[in-house]
C-alpha cells in the first residue's frame, strides 16, 4: 500500500514508523526540514519538505499514484485542504484528516464531510480521543491503561503487580485451571522494559506489567486476584479546562451515578466558557499548582485528580501535589513520551499519551481485513485488533491450536452471535465470529494475512 503522510510530528512519525515497519511504501510531507530529515534517517520512508496542501508538494510525494493519504499536521485548516487537493486533483481514494477545533467536529455539521462537500472519509479528533482515554482511566482506576472492545463486553486492562499479588510465581495454566470460572486471560507481560506474548508455562513475578482481557462482569473479580481493589470515583478534581476537561466534566454529568467534579483553569476565557457549558460541575479559575487553590476545591478528599493541561510538566507536579495532599488516585496527560518513566517514581497512577490514542483509531482505518476497533499498546510496541472472520481468511473453521501464529501473538476474545466465548486451544474459529487479537508490533502484518487473502479491505 502507498500512503502519504502529511505532517511529521508525534503522531505522523509513530504511524510512519508502523507503516513502513509492514514494507508499506510510505512518504512522509512536512514543512519543516529537521523534522522530515528525521523521519528518513531513522525510518525506511521518503520525505518531502513543503506545504502538504500545495498540488505539487502532493505531485512530488506520489499523490497521483497514492492509496491513501492522512493529513496529520498542527493546522486543521491545512489538513482539510490536503483531503480536498488529494481528492480534487489526484483522485487519491482513501482520506484521513486530523481535526483539533470542535466547531468541525460538531454533529450538526457532519454533512460537511460528504464527498462533494469535503471529501474527507475519515475525521479524527485527537481531544475526543484523549477525553474518552481518560474516562476509561477513571472507570478503572485501579488499572494503568484499559480499553473496550467487542461493544464494551470485554476490557484491555494494564494491571502492575506489586509484592503483595497474591498469584506471583504462579503460571499462566495453573492460574486457568485454579479459576476455571473467570473469563480473563494474560496477553501481555511487560518484564525489565520487554513486552512479550507469555507462554502457559510463564509464571508472573512482582514488577511485571500486564495486560490481561477479561469480560467486563468479571473486572472487578479479575483486579482483585491480581492484587487490586476497584474503588468508585464519587469525587473528581479536572486541572485543565480546555477542550479535554471539559468532555470529561460534560460526560460525568451525564451519567446516572452522581459525580461531583470540579474543574480549575487557568485562562479566564477558557474558565468562563467552562462554566457556561456546565450545569453542576464547579469551576475554579486559578494555578493548578496553587496549594491553596487545591484545598479550596477539595483535594485531600477527592477520590481521583485528572491532570490534563497543555503542559506536561504543569500536570506531572500539579498531581504530585495532588496526591501529597491525600488524594486517592493521579492521572495525567504526558505528551512527551521520555517523561513516561519517571512516572511511577513520582507516585503517579496512571497516564494518557495523546499520540498513542490517535494512532490507535488511526489504525482502526488502515488495517487490512474486516478490523472494527485497533489499539496500539505502549509505544507501538503492539497493537490489539478486533476484527471480524472473513470467509476467505486462512483460520476460519480451524482450531485455536492448529492456527499458525506467530509467537507473539494471542487470541483474547471471541464472540459467537451474541455468545461470549472464552478461548482455549481447542475452540474453532468460524465465519462471522469476531475476535480479539494482542499481537507484537513485528507479527501485524502475519495477522492482517490471516485475517484477510483479498485485496477488499475497510
Amino acid at each position: 500500500m502507498k500512503v502519504i503522510i502529511c505532517g511529521a510530528g508525534q503522531v505522523g512519525w509513530q504511524i510512519a514508523k508502523q507503516l513502513s515497519g509492514e514494507k508499506n511504501d510510505v512518504t512522509v510531507v512536512d514543512n519543516n526540514p529537521a523534522l522530515v530529515r528525521r523521519a528518513t534517517d531513522t525510518l525506511d520512508v521518503q520525505g518531502i519538505e513543503g506545504f502538504a496542501s500545495y498540488p505539487d508538494v502532493l505531485e512530488k510525494a506520489g499523490a497521483r499514484d497514492a492509496d491513501m493519504i492522512i493529513a496529520a499536521t498542527y493546522s486543521d485548516e491545512v489538513n482539510m485542504v490536503t483531503c480536498q487537493v488529494a481528492h480534487s486533483v489526484f483522485a487519491v481514494p482513501r482520506k484521513i484528516a486530523r481535526l483539533r477545533a470542535q466547531s468541525y467536529l460538531t454533529a450538526i455539521y457532519s454533512d460537511l464531510y460528504r464527498r462533494d462537500h469535503m471529501p474527507i472519509d475519515v475525521v479524527i479528533s485527537p481531544e475526543k480521543e484523549v477525553a474518552e482515554a481518560a474516562l476509561r482511566r477513571l472507570a478503572a482506576p485501579a488499572a494503568f491503561d484499559t480499553q473496550a472492545f467487542l461493544a464494551g463486553r470485554v476490557h484491555l486492562m494494564g494491571i502492575s503487580l506489586v509484592e503483595d499479588c497474591p498469584v506471583l510465581n504462579t503460571s499462566l495454566r495453573e492460574l486457568s485451571d485454579l479459576f476455571s470460572t473467570l473469563r480473563a486471560i494474560v496477553v501481555g507481560v511487560r518484564r525489565d522494559g520487554r513486552l512479550f506474548a507469555p507462554e502457559p508455562n510463564d509464571q508472573l513475578y512482582a514488577g511485571d506489567a500486564i495486560y490481561v482481557f477479561t469480560h467486563s462482569d468479571d473486572i472487578t473479580r479479575t483486579l482483585e486476584i491480581f492484587g487490586k481493589k476497584q474503588g468508585k470515583q464519587d469525587r473528581v478534581v479536572i486541572l485543565g479546562g480546555g477542550n479535554v476537561g471539559l468532555a470529561v466534566a460534560q460526560a460525568l454529568e451525564a451519567r446516572t451515578d452522581r459525580v461531583r467534579a470540579k474543574i480549575i483553569e487557568k485562562n479566564r476565557k477558557v474558565a468562563e466558557r467552562a462554566a457556561d457549558s456546565l450545569e453542576r460541575t464547579i469551576v475554579l479559575n486559578g494555578d493548578a499548582l496553587d496549594q491553596e487553590l487545591l484545598s479550596e476545591a477539595g483535594i485531600s478528599r477527592t477520590d481521583a485528580v485528572l491532570c490534563v493541561t497543555d503542559d506536561d510538566k504543569v500536570n506531572m507536579l500539579s498531581a504530585v501535589r495532588a496526591k501529597q495532599a491525600g488524594c486517592s488516585m493521579a492521572i495525567c496527560l504526558v505528551n512527551d513520551p521520555t517523561l513516561v518513566p519517571i512516572l511511577t517514581a513520582l507516585d503517579i497512577d496512571a497516564y494518557i499519551n495523546p499520540r498513542a490514542t490517535t494512532v490507535s483509531s488511526i489504525l482502526r482505518h488502515i488495517r487490512h481485513g474486516r478490523v472494527r476497533n485497533v489499539y496500539s499498546v505502549g509505544e507501538g510496541e503492539a497493537e490489539v485488533i478486533e476484527a471480524q472472520v472473513l470467509s476467505t481468511s486462512p483460520i476460519s473453521g480451524k482450531r485455536i491450536k492448529d492456527i499458525a501464529f506467530p509467537e507473539g501473538v494471542l487470541i483474547g476474545a471471541i464472540v459467537k452471535g451474541d455468545k461470549y466465548v472464552k478461548p482455549t486451544g481447542d475452540t474453532r474459529v468460524d465465519e462471522g465470529d469476531v475476535i480479539t487479537i494482542f499481537s507484537l508490533a513485528a507479527d501485524v502484518p502475519e495477522v492482517e494475512r490471516l485475517l484477510q487473502v483479498s485485496i477488499d479491505f475497510f
